[in-house]
């Protein structure tokens, strides 16, 4: 049965079938994890400010269908928006709670630490000490810690030494190889000038720094500043045994894909909408397949590229959007209200690419709440 609908600017549009993804290994060739977004408890006072209220229950059951799909979960990352309405208290919960769920299902975790209890200018020995204190929570609930990008530390540090001495203490105090996180200025404006400068190639010569003399204890570094060349580069630069974690949302076919000189591994926010056919192209690549991984892949960019526009930072909102559209759960309400985020028109084109990437597995549904949505939005 044919399904369409109008949608205001765009003119009528008709669903695809929905793509069947038969279920098989956990991909192999590629260490992947999907940032999970937290779905907010829809009668909690999620206001603009106020603490979050979160939906446990849905939350949870988000993390096993990633889990399923055979992908890792990078929980308590910008996507779940750390620092932007998921405040320290519902962060520490979350950490606690996906680490008790992930020994139950046997699913791969990594969690980030932050600063984001610090309320006010902080000191550089206060900085230190809310990473130690995060850090202390991650191992406690038994994720692999994810060293985040801190605002604190980007308003406090003089220059890349004050980064390379906090780093460097928090490498030797985790109990395992960490994965460090270099977010661009896009994804938070606060962090411009991180690692001790704007001169991008400053910058990487001090994560490089930092890496080589902490190699045997880093597991990686997650990148997410949209070059895909700086990337590459980067990639290139890195020990042997040091992986990097693309954060690209732009460019991540190709930087997965790689080329004659290596490639990246994943660790995407676009990973949390797409899980089903990311995982999907992932054991294409397993298997050799690469038509089949470019194929199921590239209707998935330009849907990328537009939740991912600027401004970058509002992409959680589309991320809950395309959660709701797919069933993952009842409700478009997120926490601090930013469903307000993103505009109609944008979230109606959001539709349209979803669709078109077969990331709707209900496409019955999904037109259904697209009609709910633009009746009450027009």
């Amino acid at each position: 049965m044919t399904l369409s609908l109008d949608l205001p600017g765009l003119g009528r549009h008709t669903l695809r079938e929905p793509l069947l993804l038969p279920a098989g290994p956990a991909p192999a060739s590629r260490t992947v994890f999907a940032a999970a977004h937290v779905v907010a408890d829809p009668l909690g006072g999620n206001a603009p400010g106020a603490p979050a209220a979160v939906d446990w229950e849905s939350t949870l059951a988000f993390r096993r269908h990633l889990w399923s799909l055979g992908l890792g979960v990078a929980d308590a990352m910008d996507t779940a928006q750390r620092g932007m309405g998921l405040d320290w208290a519902a962060t520490a919960e979350l950490i606690r709670r996906s680490g008790a769920e992930a020994r139950a299902v046997g699913g791969r975790l990594a969690c980030g630490v932050g600063t984001d209890q610090l309320t006010a200018p902080a000191s550089l020995d206060e900085v230190r000490a809310a990473y130690a204190e995060q850090l202390g929570v991650v191992e406690e609930a038994g994720a692999q810690p994810i060293l985040m990008a801190s605002r604190a530390l980007a308003a406090v540090a003089r220059g890349p030494e004050d980064y390379l001495d906090v780093y460097g203490s928090l490498i030797g105090q985790a109990g395992r190889p960490v994965i460090l996180h270099w977010l661009g200025e896009m994804f938070d404006p606060a962090l411009a000038g991180y690692w001790g400068s704007t001169d991008l190639d400053a910058a990487t010569a001090t994560v490089l720094a930092l890496i080589e003399e902490h190699a045997d204890r880093i597991d990686g570094i997650k990148v997410s500043l949209l070059d895909a060349d700086r990337e590459i580069a980067l990639r290139r630069a890195l020990p042997e045994q040091v992986r990097l974690y693309t954060g690209d949302d732009f460019h991540y076919p190709e930087l997965i894909l790689g080329d004659g000189l290596g490639y990246s591994d994943a660790l995407l926010g676009v990973f949390d909408p797409i899980a089903a056919v990311a995982a999907a192209a992932l054991r294409a690549l397993d298997a050799g397949d690469r038509d089949r991984y470019e194929e199921l892949f590239a209707p998935t960019l330009p849907l990328a590229r537009h939740l991912f526009a600027a401004p970058t930072f509002h992409y959680k909102t589309g991320i809950v959007f395309l959660a709701w559209l797919a069933g993952h759960q009842s409700h478009f309400t997120m926490v601090a209200g930013a469903q307000g985020g993103r505009s109609v028109p944008h979230l109606i084109r959001l539709f349209q690419l979803a669709d078109r990437a077969g990331v709707l597995p209900d496409p019955e549904l999904a037109a259904r709440r697209m009609r709910e949505y633009l009746a009450v939005s027009l």
